[in-house]
This record gives C-alpha cells, structure tokens and sequence, in this order.
C-alpha cells in the first residue's frame, strides 16, 4: 500500500511539484461551503508554493483574508467558476476592473457539473438557466414539452478538500456542511489531498460511514482547524 499521509501540507506541495503535478496554470478544486469545510490549511501552503495562472473551482471564493481570497490577494488566481462570491471585496474589485475571468454558475449546476467529472459524464441537460444569460452560446434541446440546456463537466488536476476523519487507506468522512462540495471534488480531481482533522488506522472506520473511498484520495495530511465565522450577526441587548 502507498503512503499517503504527509507530514504538513508544505510537504504535500514539496512532493506535488516534484511529480510535475503542482506547476502554473492549472485548474484546482477547492472543497467545501462559506468557510464551512474548505482546506484552510492545504490553500495557505498552495500560496506559498508561489504557482500563478489558477483556474479555481469552488462554490465561492472564501473571505479577504481566508480560503481562496488569499490566493486572489496575490492575484495567483486568474479564473474562478464559481456560484456564489459575495463575501469577498477584493473578488469584487478585480472582476469590475477587468483582472479576473468569472464563470458564474447556478449553485446546482456546479455541483452537477463536478459529480459529472467525477463520474465521467461529459455532459448533462438541466432545466435550469434556459432564457436566461446562463444559456448564451450553449445547446439546447426539447425533451417532451420543455427546453433544456447542454452543461458540460468540470474536472481539476488537482483537488483539495476537507474531511473530519481518515484513515491510513484514505477513506474519509465529513460532517455536516462539509459535505457540501467536497466528496464530489474528491472524485473529479486527477490528484485529490485531503485535509483531515484526525488519523485513524484502516479498519477503525465503519464502511457503511465512508463518504469518499480512499480510491479517490492520493495523499493525506492532519492539520488543526481554524473555525472561522463568516457573517457575525449578533443581537442588541
């Protein structure tokens, strides 16, 4: 069996450059929901890896200072495909001057075209977005008295998610939002890492509780999370 827990997440991108996986330009994934479940941790060590040209796939781009916004902070990344990014100012002003390529995304159709990827579907007809901007330059096709629009699949070569727990094989579990995005990125990325909260040995997870098979997972790292509060809303006395 190959060993696939690293020791930091440094070292996950010190053996991804020297396999030729990490270089400029390449399109990653990034799991999770709001700053629920992403890879905190795995994305700090991607800046610093210093790669540029990203095309970055996930649901939204993190905050200024957390998640994905990091990466747009020192402009490494140069398209996003992404659903929902109102959370990030600097996001906002890069794409309103020009410096950033968007592909904006029904929230259910970038999860559809993800599970696609992963399960090599090169694509799809949804209901969703005819008549509208959505469908420019796209197909579509009537089934029975209504139109559809052709999506096609999203897939990364590399992908980075966030599991609570995993063992040694790499078979992993979520909890809760977490499982928003993450497993089917784990399964649509040419090189999946995940960034876990505990370690367990192979055997210590109930099969009926794995939500990614370790078949999908290529290398493993165990860091401390930094649960971080994307809107504080609090009430007057």
């Amino acid at each position: 069996m190959l060993d696939k827990v690293c020791e930091s997440p440094k070292a996950v991108m010190d053996v991804l450059r020297e396999r030729g996986v990490l270089r400029n330009d390449i399109t990653i994934m990034a799991g999770g929901f709001g700053l629920c479940g992403i890879p905190e941790q795995l994305l700090i060590a991607l800046r610093d890896s210093g790669v540029t040209g990203l095309t970055a796939i996930s649901n939204n781009a993190g905050v200024d200072d957390w998640g994905l916004g990091l990466l747009l902070q020192t402009r490494q990344i140069k398209k996003m495909v992404s659903s929902y990014v109102g959370e990030n100012a600097e996001f906002e002003r890069q794409y309103l001057a020009g410096e950033l390529e968007i592909e904006f995304n029904p929230q259910g159709t970038l999860a559809e075209r993800i599970r696609a990827g992963g399960a090599g579907i090169p694509a799809f007809f949804t209901a969703t977005g005819v008549g509208t901007p959505v469908a420019e330059g796209k197909e579509t096709r009537d089934f029975g008295d209504q139109p559809y629009l052709m999506e096609t699949w999203l897939r990364s070569d590399l992908s980075l998610v966030k599991a609570w727990k995993a063992d040694t094989t790499g078979n992993l579990v979520y909890r809760k939002t977490a499982r928003n995005f993450n497993p089917m990125m784990a399964q649509a990325g040419a090189v999946t890492v995940a960034e876990v909260e505990e370690l367990v040995e192979t055997g210590d997870i109930d099969p009926d509780q794995v939500h990614t098979p370790g078949a999908y997972v290529d290398f493993i790292v165990v860091t401390k999370s930094e649960k971080r509060i994307e809107q504080r809303t609090v009430r007057q006395a």
